[in-house]
């Protein structure tokens, strides 16, 4: 019986991709292939590596859930879900003495992205781990409104990406995930049930291995996932009564969504036999609200809640510029030429894949107003750029590629050095870390050098 041939299953092939040792099993694969970037736990061998200019993760596993993975995986990128890209299905691999090897499958490595190990590698606080799973149960949420069912819902298979001063998630393992129309109740319980427990256990071995202090409680960790899934789950779906003459409800429910983040692409409005109540019930919700705000008005592509931030500086020049009566458009073309790119161009190159620019810019007005709020009054917006470069960017690890040096399986599961936003006030609570200039959207007027905007 003749051999299969290898064979490649893409959307768009790249030819380098026939260069890769594909004869080799992954464990063995040389290290001038390979990309040293920090790994979550896997049951598979997983391998990053440099193709084309990019980075690509390679994931060892059985023919039939590769192809099963990589078809959900474009599923849920057409859909919009946040998740890694796949890119191919590698099968028929066969050693240089003819043995069988498993199939691959080949996604985009999720640049600036992290594994939840690496962000726990230095002492973290427990209010870290309330943010990555506020990030997680909002994946979640996102997913079974898509109608996917995860059914292994855990820290390890999902990846992390700074967004302002909280953490985006997304999906990186799907090989046991279903697509539906919409999912039971069922379905949703029984994930939810899961990145209960896995998340508690997780949290267990951190302690277990003094990366997380051992009086945080672990358990209320995880049961806060629960609780934060249910209560975003209810705001965005459940229906709503009340009287005719509270029509104002319509539109107080339609702006709650969108201080959470979601756009309601069609809602459910009814009244009673006596015409005297009106229900409403949101039926189709989009996440990204924000984001789509600010890639209309300057074209950037930027997380939820940097996106948010940015629109809030936006407003700010606004106010400060006097320019209430302009269309937004125009001002944000403005605020893009004078704030955001005088920003990102004071960055050094040989620093700038230390952090996404949304990033970057985010920790600066932050660094920014705790300059104010020390000096007691405003900070040149140059200045501040200046000493955050110096004094915390400087610093930091390389996000966009992580590198260390290529050592055993257990020493590649070590992670580098990664420093919490408080290293901008060591002193403050998470609670104050944060400046948010959201009264100026409100209408109030900026009184002390720390509400100042950026400029």
């Amino acid at each position: 019986m003749p051999r299969s041939a290898m064979q490649i299953t893409a959307a768009n092939v790249d030819p380098a991709l026939l260069d890769l040792p594909w004869e080799l099993p992954l464990a063995e694969w040389p290290d001038s292939v390979l990309a040293a970037l920090p790994r979550g736990i896997s049951r598979h061998v997983v391998r990053f590596v440099n193709l084309s200019g990019r980075v690509i993760a390679v994931k060892e596993i059985g023919e039939t859930v590769a192809h099963h993975e990589y078809e959900l995986l474009r599923d849920l990128t057409r859909l919009g879900a946040p998740s890694v890209i796949p890119t191919a299905v590698i099968t028929g691999r066969r050693d240089a003495n003819g043995e069988e090897l498993n199939s691959a499958l080949v996604t985009e490595h999720l640049q600036f992205s992290l594994p939840y190990r690496a962000l726990f590698a230095q002492y973290m606080r427990g209010e870290t781990a309330h943010r990555l799973i506020d990030s997680l149960a909002v994946l979640l949420v996102r997913l079974h409104l898509l109608g996917f069912y995860w059914g292994d819902v855990s820290l390890s298979n999902t990846l992390f990406r700074r967004d302002a001063g909280e953490f985006a998630a997304y999906l990186v393992d799907a090989e046991t995930g279903e697509l539906h129309p919409k999912l039971t109740d069922g379905q949703r319980n029984y994930d939810l049930d899961l990145a209960r427990t896995n998340i508690i256990g997780e949290l267990m071995d951190l302690q277990a291995g003094s990366f997380m202090p051992e009086d945080v409680d672990v358990i209320e960790i995880g049961n806060r996932i629960a609780e934060r899934y249910d209560a975003l789950w209810a705001e965005l779906t459940a229906e709503e009564s009340f009287s005719m003459d509270d029509r104002w409800r319509v539109t107080a429910r339609i702006s709650r969504l969108n201080e959470l983040g979601f756009d309601v692409g069609e809602l459910s409005m009814a009244t009673d036999m006596g015409g005297a109540t009106i229900r409403i019930q949101p039926k189709v919700v989009d996440a990204g609200h924000y984001h789509r705000q600010i890639m209309r008005l300057t074209g950037l592509d930027v997380q939820e809640a940097q996106a948010q931030r940015m629109l809030n500086d936006l407003e700010t020049y606004r106010w400060w510029k006097g320019r209430q009566d302009d269309p937004i458009e125009l001002v944000a073309h403005a605020w893009l030429a004078e704030i955001f790119e005088p920003v990102i161009n004071a960055i050094p190159p040989a620093l700038r894949r230390k952090l996404e620019p949304a990033q970057i810019f985010h920790e600066v007005l932050e660094h920014r107003w705790f300059l104010a709020e020390q000096a007691g009054h405003d900070i040149p917006l140059e200045e501040a750029t200046r000493s955050y470069v110096d004094s915390v960017l400087s610093h930091r690890p390389d996000e966009a590629a992580f590198l260390e040096p290529l050592g055993d399986e257990d020493e590649f599961n070590g992670y580098g050095v990664f420093d919490e936003p408080d290293e901008f006030n060591p002193n403050a609570d998470d609670d104050d870390v944060v400046f948010e200039p959201s009264m100026i959207r409100g209408g109030a007027t900026p009184t002390s050098a720390g509400d100042s905007p950026a400029f």
